[in-house]
């Protein structure tokens, strides 16, 4: 056992002083590795954001909301069976709900019907374009995840009224009344004043594909004066254990189907949409790159590795009697093979820690200008990036490693 670590030991020493005596080759020897690191390592950042991103715009749509709706959000080749379907009606959500109260150990809490239209806005001088407005009645506040930062939501009373009050997102606030409070100020809707009683907290962007905080809530019968009936509803259902989505959409389905009439040999007449169908969709781009980044990573480590084992080759070459003379003084096989395996490995680890040097300095900057952009360098990332350059350096190293073990000692002694 002590043979055996001094024998390691004595390795790790021999291949630093190698490493420190020819510095220059050694840091072009590691080039392949460390593009290798650097590109495993960003293509796992870039994932790691995605999915940072993705879970946190889902927590502000509402991880625990289930969508009943005309269309479904995934691709569908046969449209002709859902251009048709009846519209989803006001009256829907209230059935809805009399179904789950009376349903015993109920999975659904609530339904709310939500009309969304896109529109301007005014406010004296300023005018805004690309507002998303939602028509709602109180029970918003049940499913909605923003929270009311100033005022508050539109009561039963103003819902059920049509009363023109409406709600801000902090943008639409901000760039409406910039440096002065929104509340008991009016905002123009299509020609109609309505009365600002409540602005939402900042929450941030959807996949970079629109902003939560570019948005006005408005009672639905208030928008129905604006729109009539040019309103394609929907009912978002709040579902009270998220872990259970699936058992919450069948039986959502089922209580559906007795709102809609429908016979049992009937095909379902509405699409229960949920956040899955957008990670359906976000799979192939995670998919795409990582593939990209594998074959990116794969060739710099291969390219690397050649270059490893060039010259780890030239190296037995330039040391073959220093091998003859250890092998002579009785240094077994596996002393030498460790040597210049060892040898191999240091400079594949070293190439991986500056790969993953670059990768964090990259990402602090990446923070720093964009930071909107969730970037973040795991701890898992730093393993797998050792791993992966202790197996290349490992693979790269053995065969140079190994003829080096073999050498005869007289042949060695006598090689000019």
């Amino acid at each position: 056992m002590t043979r055996a670590i001094y024998e390691f030991t004595e390795s790790f020493r021999i291949a630093f002083s190698q490493i420190r005596a020819n510095a220059m080759r050694s840091v072009l020897t590691a080039l392949g590795v460390i593009i290798g690191i650097v590109a495993v390592t960003l293509m796992g950042t870039a994932i790691n954001g995605i999915d940072i991103g993705f879970n946190r715009s889902l927590a502000l749509l509402g991880d625990d909301v289930l969508y009943v709706q005309r269309w479904p959000w995934r691709r569908v080749p046969d449209w002709w069976n859902y251009v048709n379907r009846p519209a989803i009606q006001v009256e829907h959500a209230e059935r809805l709900n009399r179904i789950f109260e009376a349903t015993p150990n109920s999975l659904l809490e609530v339904a709310v019907p939500v009309g969304a239209r896109g529109s301007s806005v005014k406010a004296g001088d300023v005018k805004l374009g690309g507002i998303m407005l939602f028509g709602t009645n109180a029970d918003y506040s049940r499913i909605v995840t923003a929270e009311v930062a100033d005022g508050r939501l539109f009561t039963d009373f103003e819902a059920n009224a049509g009363r023109p009050v409406c709600v801000l997102g902090s943008a639409v606030a901000e760039n409406l009344f910039p440096g002065r409070p929104s509340l008991g100020q009016s905002v123009d809707i299509r020609g109609q004043q309505f009365s600002v009683v409540g602005v939402l907290a900042k929450q941030g962007e959807f996949l970079g594909l629109f902003s939560f905080d570019n948005q006005i809530i408005l009672p639905l019968n208030a928008m129905r004066k604006l729109w009539g009936n040019r309103m394609d509803l929907q009912l978002r259902v709040k579902v009270t254990d998220k872990t259970r989505l699936m058992e919450a959409e069948e039986e959502l389905t089922g209580a559906m189907r007795r709102v809609r009439g429908q016979l049992p040999a009937e095909r379902d007449n509405f699409s229960i949409n949920q956040q899955q169908a957008f990670k359906e969709q976000l799979d192939p781009v995670k998919t795409g790159i990582a593939v990209a980044g594998l074959f990116i990573t794969g060739l710099s480590l291969f390219v690397g590795a050649i270059g490893i084992m060039n010259i780890t080759f030239v190296s037995v070459k330039e040391r073959t009697k220093e091998i003859g003379t250890r092998k002579a003084l009785g240094a077994r096989r596996r002393t030498i093979l460790l040597q210049f395996l060892i040898e191999a490995v240091s400079i594949c680890l070293i190439g991986g820690a500056v790969g993953l040097a670059i990768t964090y300095v990259t990402c602090l900057g990446i923070s720093g200008a964009l930071p909107e952009l969730p970037v973040e360098f795991s701890s898992s990332l730093m393993l797998v990036s050792m791993v992966v350059s202790i197996l290349t350096g490992i693979i790269s190293g053995f065969a140079p490693a190994l003829g080096a073990s073999r050498l005869d000692p007289v042949d060695a002694l006598r090689y000019e």
